[in-house]
């Protein structure tokens, strides 16, 4: 895989790229992106998503938690493409989350605009700043933290 993958990337290509599947894979578009520094991804976000049965009946909202968690995969394919998909296999966890802020609620219906930027990498680890937007509003913010598994 090369940094020339057409864009934009569909759910199909980011399989390929990430380990998550139904009902956790949480990016269903990349659309842009500069390797190593940037990418913009989207999560539709649909009533009928799992996590609304519970969360909360008759007043669905999309869980904070999910939306970091949404930001995160969008930082896993920054780093994946930036390397050529070379990393495709190996595990990446969420090990720390930073500066975590909620400011829009995220509901059926709404597209989730996911604007993640590298900070840093260092070695096994990547810091990202990640924002998340519906409708240019933003929902959610954080800085986030992945390292590479050690089998």
């Amino acid at each position: 895989m090369s940094h020339t993958l057409q864009l934009p990337l569909d759910v199909t290509a980011i399989q390929k790229l990430l380990p998550h599947r139904y009902p956790f894979l949480l990016i269903d578009r990349v659309v842009e992106l500069e390797p190593h520094k940037r990418v913009l991804a989207y999560k539709n976000v649909s009533c009928n998503e799992p996590f609304f049965n519970g969360h909360f009946p008759g007043n669905p909202v999309m869980p904070g938690v999910l939306v970091v968690e949404a930001l995160a995969q969008a930082g896993g394919l920054l780093t994946q493409i930036s390397h050529g998909g070379v990393a495709a296999g190996r595990s990446f966890y969420l090990v720390k989350i930073d500066g975590a802020r909620f400011s829009r609620m995220v509901v059926p219906g709404d597209r989730l605009e996911l604007e993640v930027t590298l900070k840093r990498m260092i070695r096994n680890m990547a810091m990202f700043t990640g924002v998340a937007r519906v409708d240019g509003q933003v929902a959610a913010c954080a800085d986030i933290m992945c390292a590479e598994a050690k089998d």
